[in-house]
């Protein structure tokens, strides 16, 4: 890829009404009510809804309760829907992949799911939760500014902000993502004036950022299968050199073929410390924790 062939992403919520099956439920539980007061965007926020006899009606559309009783049959414990007209799905299959927006537990920020593949850590945590151990993991702090490779819905770099950075740069190759986040409103915040998200491939782009510039870099990419050079010793020798001296890294492993005796962090920490880092495995985290001078 040339540097022509990436951009800075103008990042644009899209705000659409969103259901899951406990939202339905809470919809069906109010139908003798005149009015309710629920969440409509995955529990961020709250709004009225009203019903008129056999119709709920929300943002001027008005929806048959007996269609709504139908859907939730239909539903799996995972979906999210929105409604325009009709209920669909918010999913989509673009170029051979199946992108979905994934519900993990009522109001709790969703994964999201690329042909069966988790892009969260969400057996016993929360995509939110997993995604603040690391940001605290690494020590994001006030003033900072981070490197997020691998934007997905946002998540790091958002709690990076939480944190008091004064700038974040992401990184994201898929615009199929950064659409699912648009309509994720846990992605929201994205659109801060200190987050800067740049649409293209991170081996090219790092290439293109100032040397020693970032207190802290945040790399959590797919897995080694499918993005192999973003395990390679040529890009940590990029981001060791975007690093400032007594910054830190924070690199999640995973730990893809551990019942075949593979071990995927002890040969990312070989690569790593070959570059110049030292290294600690975060076997809690499923990560690696690598330290510049």
């Amino acid at each position: 890829m040339a540097k022509k062939d990436f951009k800075k992403y103008v990042f644009k919520p899209l705000s659409l009404p969103l259901f899951t099956r406990e939202v339905l439920i809470e919809i069906l539980s109010h139908k003798s009510r005149r009015r309710a007061y629920i969440s409509l965007s995955l529990g961020v926020g709250r709004e009225f809804i009203e019903f008129s006899g056999k119709y709920m009606i929300i943002r001027g559309y008005k929806i048959l309760l007996n269609e709504i009783k139908k859907v939730f049959k239909r539903m799996k414990e995972d979906d999210i829907l929105t409604y325009s007209g009709k209920f669909v799905k918010v999913a989509f299959f673009r170029n051979r992949f199946y992108y979905k927006l994934r519900s993990v537990g009522p109001r709790e920020a969703p994964t999201l799911e690329i042909s069966g593949i988790h892009m969260h850590r969400i057996s016993g945590v929360t995509p939110i939760i997993d995604s603040m151990r690391k940001v605290e993991r690494v020590g994001v702090g006030r003033g900072m500014r981070v490197l997020d490779i691998c934007t997905g819905l946002g998540y790091t770099a958002i709690l990076s902000l939480r944190h008091g950075v004064r700038e974040v740069i992401t990184i994201e190759k898929d615009p199929n993502v950064l659409e699912m986040a648009s309509i994720n409103p846990w992605s929201w915040k994205l659109n801060d004036e200190r987050v800067s998200i740049y649409l293209g491939d991170a081996i090219q782009v790092v290439k293109t950022l100032p040397d020693e510039y970032f207190d802290r870099i945040i790399h959590d990419p797919p897995r080694f299968a499918l993005a192999p050079d973003l395990y390679s010793r040529e890009f940590y020798r990029e981001l060791y050199r975007l690093l400032k001296r007594g910054g830190v890294m924070y690199h999640y492993t995973g730990t893809p073929g551990k019942f075949k005796g593979v071990d995927l962090a002890g040969g990312v920490m070989k690569r790593l410390r070959s570059t110049g880092f030292r290294v600690v495995r975060d076997r809690e985290n499923l990560g690696v924790l690598a330290f510049k001078g």
